[in-house]
């Protein structure tokens, strides 16, 4: 029960924003831990066809445990693969499960690395901008990432033009622990498949670096107080 305090609910209200019918096809981009409860809570919601997009082999390859396919941005166009997948039509919803840090390839995601670094923008938008050129018309794109300031060329047009519908904001978590709770209870999803390290206290600056530098394939550390 440790993530209904964040993570779990996070991910949940992110799906849930989705408005899922039966058998929608969902892309998530990012497959940390908010993506992979993000990525669970959309099937569980229903949905028929769940994408993970990240470049991390061992996330996405814990994305695929649950049955989502994936989509290595690093190898594969993203855009064309989701095309091809949905037969032009788009993915039903997207979910910006990256936010401010997000890494991908082109011009815009070149000029917002500039702009970070000199400090003129210090958010990396990339994911939602591509979000919104993959969804369907009039789908949905939800962002549980986190934004917290400005974002330079966002194709607001192009959101105009397809209808498409934003929810986002910060997770209502105690609305959400309760139900959640039942469905872990009732053997619907075992949060614990997010966790790759447990380590002592005393070794939390290591887990940190290691979690900021995603190194030892490291998806989410707990922390053991004895």
């Amino acid at each position: 029960v440790l993530f209904l305090s964040d993570i779990f609910p996070t991910g949940f209200m992110a799906a849930e924003n989705c408005e899922i019918k039966p058998g929608d096809t969902v892309a998530a981009w990012g497959a940390g831990p908010v993506g992979q409860f993000a990525i669970r809570s959309a099937f569980m919601l229903g949905a028929g066809r769940v994408f993970a997009i990240d470049r991390f082999p061992e996330r996405l390859a814990l994305a695929r445990q649950c049955g989502a396919e994936t989509i290595n941005y690093e190898v594969d166009d993203v855009y064309e693969t989701l095309q091809y997948e949905t037969g032009g039509m788009g993915p039903d919803s997207c979910i910006d499960a990256v936010g401010l840090e997000s890494h991908g390839h082109g011009f815009d995601h070149t000029m917002d690395s500039m702009k970070s670094m000199l400090k003129v923008q210090p958010d990396r938008a990339h994911a939602l901008r591509q979000a919104i050129h993959c969804v369907r018309k009039a789908g949905v794109v939800s962002v549980p990432g986190v934004y917290i300031g400005l974002i330079d060329k966002f194709n607001f047009g192009m959101a105009f033009n397809k209808g498409i519908k934003f929810k986002m904001g910060q997770t209502h978590t105690h609305n959400y622990m309760s139900p959640l709770l039942e469905r872990i209870m009732n053997g619907e999803i075992d949060p614990s498949v997010v966790i790759s390290h447990r380590l002592k206290l005393e070794d939390a600056p290591e887990g940190y670096r290691m979690f900021r530098d995603k190194q030892d394939s490291c998806t989410k550390i707990v922390m053991n107080l004895h």
